[in-house]
Parts: structure tokens; sequence; C-alpha cells
């Protein structure tokens, strides 16, 4: 049996616009709700509710979460479902309004191919009503349709209509949005929504149903073939690629090549749970057998091989960032596109959107909801394609690498020209010849702590021992190379991340020249001191807490930086304006309140 199309509708705006009563009208007038759901719609009211006993409180039908009810507001996207008169099955997704809660909104809309962006025509255009209309002009929602709702309040005049499209005008320019309609409505009293009406005679459109059933996906001309690696399957003498046809088609006997990887093969066979099939078409799911049987993996791509996306590590990209912490460049996230992960960095914040104007504005990071342009590294090269070529394969979110949150969703610009101009070039003489020709093992002893906890003292003394032992080594101190190669950075997150990025790099030179570095540098966070580690190859890298109470610290206070602190006149201390993040898997943990000697003792067992 053919499954029936689908349609994703996604309802957003701002707080309080009537954006739960409009979907709960929608399903209770098209009979798309069960009746007792509805009976229990006339009997529960939310805190504060205006609603008289026995009439039906629409929002109640999609919020689904207590707190949702008890507090009077959506929180989690809600999705329903109903079918239209032509046999397509329209998914709902109601998105919280909220500020806070947009990070689920972006989602949702990531999948829409309708977003009814509602307003409240008693408060006009607020800046969600702005932010959710740029996010989905980004995450390329095919249609968008402006619902101006509680008009009943306004007597359905139609000035007002009138002025809150020409408010949203220029934004609507701005973003470049075509396929836009207006819709006035009343949610609560049900004007426009399935029926017409004859208090907007004025209006000449089709009801808000009828403008969503005549809507028609536009067929994809691209002509580019696309499938996402999702499982191996395996059985007796069997080993296919399963997954779903995300653009294109396959075709037995084609030519395809397995990315990033780019080895080549031939479809031998196309299998389905209802037998082989000689073609899959978009949205098909198959497992494909190639022959020959080339290694492949969960997060792999398969496309035609005469007409590829080439892997790339470098891309400029759109982004939201939806994190409670502010976004920092240079720190090291988690890029999960589909099935692939791969460890990525926000290199350059181009510009942040200003939602209001459009305004381009100069920042070194962004908060949480704001939009920006930004180039990201992959650690890996990636075959991402362009987001508005193919919204599966050209978005990605950036998940936290400690706490596993997500932080952004971003979308592909395009692949910036530096991924394919640069090449590796390796020589004969590697680390391994430069180490044994010492005779010794490259290193990189990373020295973490408070400032003043001993790092540098320790430091000098461990080379010393080294040096005396024949050891090649040499001290990277946080503030020698703050006098040079990081002189440009503050003590900022974001600044600190890079600092961080730069000493690993230089670190990682050292080590592939044979030698023992030994790093002292504060490296507060744990995040970036994970990136720094993450540089090295297994065995190569020893974190080292010099653990010194705080109140020691400042009364050694070696720089004067705690009585600065003291005084106001340096906020961002560590310790004292700016947390410190402990080691939780340091390889030693040294006290830096004991003998130095003991100290160096401990490190060169790790050296040695």
């Amino acid at each position: 049996m053919q499954a029936r199309p689908i349609i994703r509708l996604l309802t957003c705006g701002s707080v309080d616009d009537g954006k739960s009563t409009l979907i709960g009208r929608l399903l209770v007038e098209t009979d798309s709700v069960p009746h007792d759901t509805v009976s229990s719609a006339r009997s529960v009211r939310r805190a504060g509710s205006i609603i008289p006993a026995g009439e039906i409180d629409f929002s109640l039908l999609t919020d689904g979460l207590e707190a949702e009810r008890e507090q009077g507001i959506t929180i989690d996207v809600a999705y329903r479902s109903m079918s239209l008169l032509d046999n397509r099955r329209l998914i709902i997704a109601d998105a919280p309004g909220h500020e806070q809660y947009t990070r689920n909104m972006a989602v949702a809309a990531s999948r829409a191919d309708i977003a009814l962006v509602l307003v409240d025509a008693t408060r006009g255009i607020r800046p969600q009503t702005l932010r959710h209309l740029t996010i989905c002009s980004l995450m390329g929602v095919e249609k968008i349709m402006v619902v101006i709702n509680k008009l009943d309040a306004m007597n359905f005049d139609q000035k007002v209509y009138e002025q809150l499209i020409k408010d949203l005008h220029p934004t609507v320019e701005r973003l470049g949005i075509e396929a836009i309609t207006y819709i006035p409505v009343s949610a609560l009293e049900g004007d426009n929504v399935v029926y017409k009406g004859d208090r907007i005679t004025w209006y000449s459109g089709g009801s808000l149903l009828e403008e969503i059933q005549n809507w028609r996906e536009k067929p994809n001309t691209s002509g580019h073939s696309r499938m996402g690696v999702q499982l191996i399957s395996r059985a007796e003498n069997f080993r296919g690629l399963s997954g779903t046809v995300s653009q294109g088609e396959f075709a037995l006997g084609d030519e395809v090549i397995v990315l990033p990887s780019q080895r080549k093969a031939k479809v031998s066979r196309l299998a389905t749970f209802d037998g082989d099939i000689e073609k899959a078409n978009t949205g098909k799911a198959v497992t494909m057998v190639l022959e020959p049987d080339v290694d492949a993996t969960r997060g792999d791509f398969i496309e035609k091989a005469g007409d590829y996306t080439a892997p790339a590590d470098r891309f400029s990209a759109h982004m939201v960032w939806l994190g409670e912490e502010e976004l920092i460049h240079s720190r090291s996230y988690y890029l999960v596109n589909g099935s692939s992960v791969v460890p990525a960095t926000i290199t350059t914040i181009r510009h942040r959107l200003d939602i209001h104007n459009g305004e381009h504005e100069s920042v070194r990071t962004l908060a949480m909801n704001e939009i920006g342009l930004v180039e990201i590294a992959t650690d890996a090269p990636i075959p991402l394609t362009k987001y508005g070529e193919n919204r599966n394969s050209g978005n990605f979110v950036l998940v936290d690498r400690v706490t596993l949150n997500t932080v952004g969703a971003g979308m592909v610009v395009h692949a910036l020209r530096r991924a394919t101009n640069i090449t590796k070039h390796d020589y004969e003489i590697n680390k391994a010849v430069r180490a044994q020709q010492k005779g010794q093992r490259a290193k990189a002893i990373w020295l973490t702590g408070l400032s003043g906890s001993g790092k540098s003292t320790i430091a000098n003394a461990l080379e010393k021992r080294l040096f005396a032992a024949g050891i090649h080594s040499y001290i990277l101190d946080g503030d020698n190379l703050r006098l040079g190669l990081n002189k440009d950075l503050g003590f900022t997150k974001e600044d600190r991340a890079e600092n961080v990025r730069r000493v690993a790099e230089v670190s990682k030179l050292m080590v592939d020249a044979g030698l023992v570095v030994i790093v002292a540098l504060v490296s507060p966070f744990k995040q970036d001191r994970d990136h720094a580690r993450e540089v090295f190859e297994s065995g190569e890298f020893v974190e080292v807490w010099v653990k010194t109470p705080a109140e020691v610290c400042a009364e050694r206070d070696p720089k004067g930086l705690y009585k600065k602190a003291k005084e106001g006149s340096l906020p961002n201390l560590t310790g004292v304006g700016q947390e410190y993040e402990p080691p939780v898997d340091a390889e030693l943990v040294l006290d830096g309140t004991a003998e130095i000697d003991s100290n160096v003792e401990r490190l060169m067992k790790e050296v040695l």
C-alpha cells in the first residue's frame, strides 16, 4: 500500500498570539480530535482562563505537558495530525512562543513545508514575530502564511489588517520571501479558520484551511542523488548499506561513490522489506548492495559518481545559537548531520543579524537565540551540501562536548574554497624518527591550575631535570606567549579558548619535532583542555593539575593579580571573577603546596 503524502506545518509567533487556540479550533472543526478529549477541554481550565464554563478551551488540545497547562504557556513543540480532503496527511507542529524556547521552534522549522506565523492584531509586530519569521526564511520553509489573529478584538477592521502587512513588508522584502500569504482570522471565535464567515467580507482570499489545502510541494529538479547510511545490514552472505534516499534516485547498475572516503562501486541490488526493486526514488527506504563491497560505515553518504559533493573541512553557515551559554569561537563542539558526527570549531563570526532592521553587526560572540553568519572548521572532511539545494544534507546541529546539549542549528551557505586549496604534505623524516634520534619519547606535559598555583615554578624545575638528563625539551609559558604569539588575545571565554587552541597547535608541532614540551597555562575550561588533548595521538598528552587552594594562591600572589582583582581592576581573574573547572580525569594531580622536588620526581616518571 502506498504511503499517504505528508505535509508538515509549523505554527509560530510570539507568546499569547493564539497559536494553540488556532490549531485547537482547526482540529475540532475538521473532526480530528477524539470526542472525549473535546469534552475534557470543556471542563478543564488553565490558571487565569477567561473562557466561560461549558465552552471549549481550544488551546488545551495541543498543550500536552502538565507545566504548560499550569502556566498557561506552550513549552515544547506539540505535534498533532489531521487528514486533508485530497487524502494528504497534515502533521501540525505547535511551537512555543517564549524566547527561551526558540530552540524548540527552530528544530520544528527545519522540517516544515508550511509555516503559520501568527500576529496578535491587538499587540502588533513583536521581536519574537520577526525572529520566527527570520528563522523560517533561513530554514527554507517553502510557504509562509502570516496569520493575523484576534481581529474580533479590533472589530475586524480592514485598516488594522493592512497596517500590520505594511509593518511586516520591510522584513519580508529583506529576507527575500516570495511565497507568502496574509490571512485574517479570529481563532477564538472561528472566523476564517475553516469557514470564512461574513465579518470579513473585505477579504478576497480563502480560509486558513483552504490555503493549506491549496499548497503543493515544488518538484525537485536538481538531478542530484544522495542517501545517508543509517545502518550496516548484515546476514549470512549478505552485507548492505541501509538508509533513506533524501534526494534524487538510484537504480541498479548506477556507479556510486561513498563519501567521505570517495570509494567507487556499482549498485548490484536494491533490497526493501517488500522485496527487491530496480529503482529507489526520494523518500524510499532501501538497503543498497554494492559491487565491490567497499568499506562504509554509519554516517557515510552515497551519491552518484558522476555528480557528487566534494568533502570539505571549511564551511560558511548561518547559525541560530540555542545554547544558554554564548557561542565561543575557537572552542570545539560536535557537529551532527544525520548519522555523521565530527568535531568542529567556529573559527570566525562574520556578523550577527539584527532581526529588526536586517543590519549586519560586528560581534565576537553570539548569545542565546541570536542569528549570525559564521565560518566553521571540521576536524575531518564531511560532504555537506548547500542548504538551499538540500535541507537534509545542508543542515547540522552543534552539540556541547561536555553537557551533550544541542547549542546551535546551522544551515550551510557554501564550502569555503580554502578547503580544497590546502593539501597536507607528509615527509619521510617524521615524528618517530626525530624522537628516536634524540633517544626520547615526545610528549606534551600540560600543567593547569589557578594563577599562583606553582605551574611555572614546577615547569622550570622539571626542565632543569630534563636538561641534566639529556632530554630535549621546551617550556611554553602562558605569560610569555601573551607577549608575542597571543598578544592580541584578552581574557574573555572566547579569547581563552583561542589561547588554548593556539598553544595546543604549537605544542603539537614541538611534539612532532620529537621534543618534550612543557605547557604552563591556566586553561580554566575543561572543554578547551579536552580539545587540546584531541590534537595529539594517544599517550602523547599528559594533563597535570597543580592543585593549590585558592587562598594559598592569593597569599602568594606572585604577579599581584589577586590584589588587582580585590581592587576591582581585574574582573576576569580565574578563580575570582571567572570560573575554573578542575580536571576530572587528569593523568596526574600535584599538590601545589608540596616540595618542588617531590612533584618533579612524579613528573619525571611520566616522561621517562
